[in-house]
């Protein structure tokens, strides 16, 4: 068992993971939480993080640190999210395994599994064929961080997971339609669309791929659940195990929304994958699963940013 004043290290606290992992270990009771801000220490500078480490002696590293964004940013910015990627995660991984930490958690993306992986993504497809080329920089970072993991279990039998989440959504995500994902996106669209007289809302590629989603607030309590319990393997799939159309997301965020208005899709623009739903049994087996349904996390979220919308940069459609 970890103890309620065992200091806690949460790298990027203030991102969407990071904050609700933050508020699910307070609502447990754990007192030691630690942050800090980008401005505060740049997770790429590696004698920042080791001096860092001396300072505040964690006893539990959860990475949930990350370069992150859609099709978009992963098109334009490959060798940022190849190299950041890899100088935050290989800083905190190595700097853990050379100080006291008891218990690394490592947060990737279903992104990690092969395109045409067999459906749903089992943990051991990992591998096993060519990734989707518009997020392919994202991914081999966060494969090399899962094989770095994997690595120190298997050398030096230190407690260092891997948990893989489907898509996120909830409570501070980004809503910049440069960078953003497709759920939140969405959300900004239709708002926008619904508040200028409910006009037309373009939308990538045919509306047929096939997403699953999961509520932050699940992925959070998930890595509260894998740091309060032993578990065997390196790496676990962590998601809802139900997914919808593209088409269908839509037509439920342009419900909740209260947009009117059309829905053009424009198919000169990509795709991505064509399904990415994750088999979850593994963390089921353990003892976890989701509970947060779907409408009802995107209708808290939408709310979140209704509450919010002054903080959310404004970027033209």
């Amino acid at each position: 068992m970890i103890a309620k004043n065992t200091k806690i290290y949460i790298a990027g606290h203030r991102g969407m993971v990071g904050a609700a992992i933050w508020r699910s270990l307070e609502k447990k009771g754990y007192t030691e939480l630690i942050g800090a801000s980008s401005k505060e220490l740049d997770l790429r500078n590696q004698q920042a993080v080791r001096e860092f480490f001396q300072a505040v002696n964690p006893s539990v590293v959860i990475d949930a640190a990350a370069k992150v964004g859609g099709i978009l940013a992963n098109n334009n910015y490959p060798y940022q999210f190849l190299m950041d990627n890899m100088l935050i995660q290989n800083n905190l991984i190595d700097i853990s395994l050379h100080t006291n930490v008891e218990k690394f958690i490592f947060l990737g993306s279903s992104c990690i599994y092969p395109k045409f992986a067999p459906q749903p993504l089992k943990e051991e497809y990992l591998l096993t064929s060519s990734l989707e080329p518009t997020n392919e920089w994202y991914a081999l970072a966060k494969i090399s961080g899962v094989k770095a993991c994997e690595a120190i279990r298997k050398q030096f039998d230190r407690d260092f997971i891997s948990l893989m989440p489907t898509n996120l959504y909830g409570p501070h995500d980004n809503f910049d339609l440069q960078t953003s994902h497709v759920l939140p996106a969405m959300i900004r669209k239709f708002h926008e669309a619904a508040k200028d007289g409910h006009r037309a809302v373009v939308l990538w590629g045919s509306g047929t791929p096939m997403r699953e989603f999961l509520h932050v607030d699940d992925m959070a309590d998930a890595v509260t659940f894998a740091m309060e319990n032993r578990f065997e393997d390196n790496l676990y799939n962590v998601g809802s195990g139900v997914d919808l159309t593209i088409r269908e997301l839509a037509e439920l965020i342009q419900k909740i929304t209260g947009h009117q208005g059309l829905i053009s899709w424009d198919t000169s623009k990509p795709d991505g994958t064509p399904r990415k739903l994750m088999d979850v049994s593994k963390m089921a087996e353990k003892g976890w699963k989701a509970s947060i349904e779907l409408e009802a996390g995107i209708r808290e979220t939408y709310e979140w940013f209704l509450q919010n919308i002054d903080q959310v940069k404004e970027v033209k459609i």
